[in-house]
């Protein structure tokens, strides 16, 4: 900062300084509110909710496994049913595991081919 050697020049460069301090302060508050805006919960889940939906790769990965876990519980259902045996239990649940695996890993071949015997299956016969 320069030397001041007049009282003018005091005054002006008191002026200045309080224009900066408002335009400061102002920035300041903006930025205050903005930052509460942001941690509010309801922002934080809906950022989170939209990353989340946005990244199509993750949510392509969520769809093959949860197709995958629940027709290894649909198996497992099928397969055990009432029984009281422990050993068909104990086959089910390592069934369903094996089931789920293979499923969520080969979700979008499974899907082409749910597609194609549905294509065949409704298209009209001439």
């Amino acid at each position: 900062m320069q030397k001041i050697a007049s009282v003018a020049g005091l005054k002006n460069a008191i002026q200045l300084l309080e224009a900066e301090k408002e335009v400061k302060g102002q920035q300041f508050k903006e930025q205050l509110l903005f930052t509460y805006d942001s941690f509010r919960p309801i922002n934080i889940i809906k950022r989170t909710l939209n990353d989340f939906f946005s990244t199509p790769d993750l949510t392509e990965k969520l769809s093959g496994t949860t197709v995958g876990v629940a027709s290894g519980i649909l198996f497992n259902k099928l397969f055990v049913g009432r029984s009281g045996n422990i050993f068909r239990k104990l086959l089910g649940s390592l069934l369903q595991v094996g089931l789920t695996r293979v499923v969520s890993e080969n979700a979008e071949l499974l899907k082409s081919l749910v597609q194609v015997m549905l294509k065949h299956l409704f298209a009209k016969r001439k």
